[in-house]
Formats: structure tokens, sequence, C-alpha cells
């Protein structure tokens, strides 16, 4: 067996040939390697290996291959079982407008400038300036892993590149990522909510109800969550027997979460966080217009309701980028509260999926292929005076 750079004497850390990822430059490994041995009570900020991370690796991986596959064959299952009226869905996504749908996809990528513009912004306020520009091409990287492997592998691969990229602190950056998922949530209960009283003025129905409920929760535990976390975070994790490098580690991480945001700041990064869904919710209100199904209605808030109900349940880490949970909830939602017919409703969630998914997959693999940044290969970001 080969063996390549080892850790500091008495560390026990030896790195085979296997755990080196030749995309990485020996100054990164080197970092990596450097802080492996680290004594205790210092944060260990490189402890993410490249090969922990890699979308090859982890695309090999069973329990990859097993949440791919199980959601195909459970939405291959239901088109049997519905298979005659589901037969139509093909002819009736053909007829789309290519106009509309051009319009959606120019909806859909609007957000990602949206989104990079806002991640500068929080990163700037905790010390490390990133040009708007290289945070979109990190995120839209980020996604593609979103939508090819579970667990939202893609927010700790958007960590990883920043930090192979830059001289930020991953823990701090984590807490960035932390507090913008925390802002999508909000905004994504709030607009839903909003929206859901609108377009259900006249009566809401009873499955709606449980759907405003759960919207209803959300908001409360994320207030409450954020207020415990500010509050009683470090208390708690110092009452616990845990090695200090845990605590320091939340310390940056803490840095990041609350260090981004503040009394000032909020009301422009909720703004644009408004804006980004709604681009989300412009682009199925344009797909159903392109469709253009007679009797089929869906007002504006209407396709907010339904288009934040999906992103919501992109949550789910069984799959990637909900695979499976967001087709079927968006069909049923679709039929139950709008009377959407069945296959009407499976066409319009399948375009929609091919403009959010889909293409994202396609273009991101191409971005992912032509870009430095996987390979640490590019200075993005220098720490400020804040």
């Amino acid at each position: 067996m080969a063996v390549g750079r080892s850790g500091p004497v008495g560390s026990g850390t030896v790195q085979t040939s296997r755990d080196i990822d030749p995309a990485v430059p020996p100054a990164t490994r080197d970092a990596a390697a450097s802080t492996a041995g680290a004594p205790p009570g210092r944060p260990r900020e490189d402890e993410i290996r490249p090969a922990q991370l890699s979308i090859g690796r982890r695309l090999r991986q069973p329990r990859t291959i097993i949440s791919i596959l199980v959601p195909f064959a459970i939405i291959g299952l239901f088109i049997w079982l519905n298979r005659s009226e589901l037969d139509r869905v093909p002819a009736l996504v053909l007829q789309a407008s290519p106009g509309l749908i051009l319009a959606a996809f120019a909806s859909h990528y609007l957000g990602f400038p949206l989104r990079g513009f806002r991640w500068a912004s929080l990163l700037r306020a905790t010390g490390q300036r990133i040009r708007t520009r290289d945070a979109t091409e990190i995120i839209f990287l980020s996604w593609l892993v979103n939508c090819v492997v579970p667990a939202k592998l893609g927010d700790v691969y958007r960590a990883y590149l920043l930090k192979i990229n830059s001289d930020a602190s991953l823990s701090r950056t984590f807490g960035t990522v932390f507090i913008e998922r925390i802002l999508d949530l909000f905004a994504i209960a709030t607009l839903g909510l909003a929206a859901g009283f609108w377009s259900f003025r006249d009566g809401l129905p009873p499955a709606i109800q449980v759907v405003f409920a759960i919207g209803v929760v959300v908001v409360v535990a994320l207030a409450v969550g954020l207020f415990t976390l500010r509050n009683f975070g470090r208390r708690i994790l110092v009452a616990l027997p845990l090695p200090s490098r845990i605590v320091e580690f939340y310390d940056r991480f803490e840095e990041g979460v609350f260090g981004a945001i503040g009394v000032r700041r909020l009301p422009p990064l909720a703004f644009v966080t408004g804006l980004i869904w709604l681009t989300e919710s412009l682009r199925l209100w344009l797909v159903v217009q392109g469709l253009d199904f007679p009797g089929v209605r869906l007002g504006l808030s209407g396709a907010v309701f339904v288009a934040l109900i999906g992103s919501l349940l992109t949550a789910v880490p069984l799959s990637p980028a909900g695979l499976g949970v967001v087709e079927a909830g968006v069909v049923t939602v679709l039929t139950l509260a709008y009377g959407v017919p069945l296959p009407e409703a499976t066409a319009i969630a399948l375009l929609d999926r091919v403009i959010s998914v889909f293409s994202v997959i396609v273009l991101g693999s191409i971005a992912y292929l032509a870009s430095s940044k996987p390979r640490g290969l590019e200075r993005v970001g220098q720490p400020t005076t804040s």
C-alpha cells in the first residue's frame, strides 16, 4: 500500500493514497494534515477530507443508489397503477408554450444571483469578503450536489468550497449557511400562509387547514429555537461533558449565525429572501400559464402556495432534491385543493421539476467540470476589518 503524507509524529493519523483526492492542490492537503493532529482545545477546521465530499464517490455509495432507485420505483408504480389516466401526460407536456417555459427557466435562474448576493452579504458581516459572482457559483455547485445526493450534503459542500478557496473559518461559514436556511424557512412559512389565506379566502379545505397548522408550528419552533440558541446554546454545551474543541467550534458557528444578522441588516435580508422565493413561485405560475389547460386557473397566490409547499418538501432528506416526495406533494395539493385533474396536475409537477432539478443537474455538471473551485485553485475572498 502506498503511503501519502502522514500527520505529525504521535498523531496516529496516516493518509493512504485512497484518501487523497488528486484534484485538490497539495497546499490544501498540507493544511488539512497540519490540523489533523491539533492539540486538544483547538478546533479542527479541516477535518472534512476531499474524499468525503467527492460527488463521484457519493454516487457510488449503496445508500445513495438506494435513495435514488426507491423514489423512481415508487413513481413508476404510481404511473403504472394510474396508466389509463397518465398516458396523456407526455402529450400534455409537449403542447406547452416554448416562450412561457423559457420565461419559467429565466425566473428560476434569476434566483441564483439573488442567493449569491444574500450569502455574500451574510459573509461580509462575519468578516469575510466575497464577490457576489463567486458566491453565486459556489451556491450553484452546491445545488448540483443536493440534486444528486440525499441529506442536503450540498450545504456542507458549499462551506467546504469556500474553505478550500479562501481563508474563511469553516465553522463560521456553517453558521452563515444555517441562518440562511432559517431565513428561507421563515419566508416559506409566512409567504405560504399569506398566499394560502388569500387563495382560500372563501373557505379552507380540511387538508389545507392541516398545512396551515404545520406552518404556524414551524414559525413558532424556529423562533423558540433561535432564542434558545442565542441565549442558552453555549451554556448547555459547557454543562455537558464535551471536548473543549466542540465548544470552540460552536463559538465560531454562533458568530456566523448571529454575527451575520442584526436589527439594521434584517429588513434588507428579509426583502431579498422574499424576492428569492417569489422567483420560485413565478416559475410555477409561468409553467401553468405555458401549459394553459382548459379549466385550470391557478392564480399567482395559488402558485405561491403550491410552489412553497414543494420547496418545503425538498427539505425531506430521504432522497436527492426530495425526489418522489415533492412530486407527490405538489400533485396532491393541485388535485385536492384546486381541483386540477390528475393528468394535468402530473404534467405541471413534472415540467416544473424538469426546470428546477433536471436542468440544474445538466448545467451544474457543466459548471462543475469548467470551474476551478472544486479543486481549490481560486482565491475567492479575503478577510475584512468588520
